[in-house]
C-alpha cells in the first residue's frame, strides 16, 4: 500500500479546502498500480449496491447531511460513503466484518483513514435496516460536530 504524505499543514484537508482540492490530494494519494482496479471496484459497487448501501443511499443523496459520494476512492481504500466538507466516512458492514480476519483489517483501514483527518463511522447493515431512523439521527449528529 502506497503510504501518503501527512495532511497539509493548516488544518484538515476538506475543512476550508474546494472539493476539487480534497479530491486531487487523495487520488495523488493513491498507488498508481491499483488505481485501475480501484477505479472497477467503486463502480460495480455503485452499480450493485446492498440493500443497506441503497437505503442509506436514499436519506444522503439529497444533500440534507452535507455533498456525500459514495464508493470513494481514498489512498487505496474505497469509502462506502463520504462527506469531503467535513471529512465524515459512512460504512455499511455486512455479516463478515464480525470474522476476527476482517476485523483487523478494518481497524488498521479506520486508523490509515483517521490519520489522514478523517472521522470514519460504522454501522451494521442490520442497523440501518432495522433502525434507519436511528442511523440518521446518529449521522446528523456527526455531520454537526
Amino acid at each position: 500500500m502506497a503510504h501518503p504524505q501527512p495532511l497539509p499543514k493548516g488544518g484538515e484537508m476538506g475543512r476550508g479546502s474546494s472539493p476539487l482540492e480534497v479530491m486531487s490530494y487523495y487520488y495523488h494519494q493513491a498507488d498508481p498500480a491499483l488505481y485501475s482496479r480501484l477505479q472497477e471496484f467503486a463502480k460495480k459497487n455503485r452499480s450493485n449496491p446492498t440493500d443497506a448501501e441503497r437505503i442509506l443511499w436514499h436519506y444522503l443523496k439529497d444533500k440534507q447531511f452535507g455533498h456525500f459520494r459514495r464508493q470513494y476512492i481514498i489512498g487505496d481504500y474505497i469509502a462506502d460513503f463520504v462527506c469531503l466538507r467535513t471529512n465524515l466516512i459512512i460504512e455499511l458492514d455486512g455479516g463478515y466484518h464480525q470474522l476476527p480476519e476482517q476485523q483487523m483489517s478494518d481497524e488498521a483501514r479506520t486508523k490509515w483513514l483517521e490519520s489522514r483527518g478523517f472521522r470514519v463511522v460504522r454501522f451494521s447493515n442490520d442497523e440501518l435496516i432495522v433502525a434507519s431512523e436511528n442511523v440518521i439521527n446518529k449521522i446528523k449528529e456527526y455531520q454537526n460536530l
